[in-house]
């Protein structure tokens, strides 16, 4: 499997596990400039920002250390985007989920923003 259907793949089934979890799903793949969010999902009256990682293998390490500091950056740009564009209020929250040999984990506030600001 190519690392395209790999993703595409680990997508569908993040979605799954999400809704599973109680989660509803609001966007797909939403796109700006800056970046692009994999889910935006709403869990209970929080709006949860999700990052899909997949590992085929734990060989480059775990699917969560593949969010970086510099990905950070660019999800929380492309939230602040989403927030403004919908005019939403909710409070909201960045999780990952990820996805490794078939096995699914939901990383509920994975980050913060001020953690990512303190990275630059």
């Amino acid at each position: 499997m190519d690392k395209a259907d790999l993703g595409t793949a680990a997508e569908e089934l993040a979605c799954k596990h999400l809704r599973q979890a109680g989660y509803r799903i609001v966007a797909r793949n939403w796109r700006m400039r800056l970046g692009e969010i994999d889910i935006v999902a709403r869990d209970g009256d929080v709006l949860a920002f999700v990052e899909v990682k997949a590992r085929s293998s734990a060989g480059f390490g775990g699917p969560e250390g593949a969010v970086g500091p510099r990905k950070r950056r660019r999800i929380v740009a492309a939230a602040k985007a989403f927030l403004a564009a919908t005019d939403c209020d909710l409070a909201s929250r960045f999780d990952v989920v990820a996805v490794e040999d078939g096995d699914v984990r939901i990383v509920r506030d994975a980050f913060q923003v001020d953690d990512v600001w303190a990275t630059v």
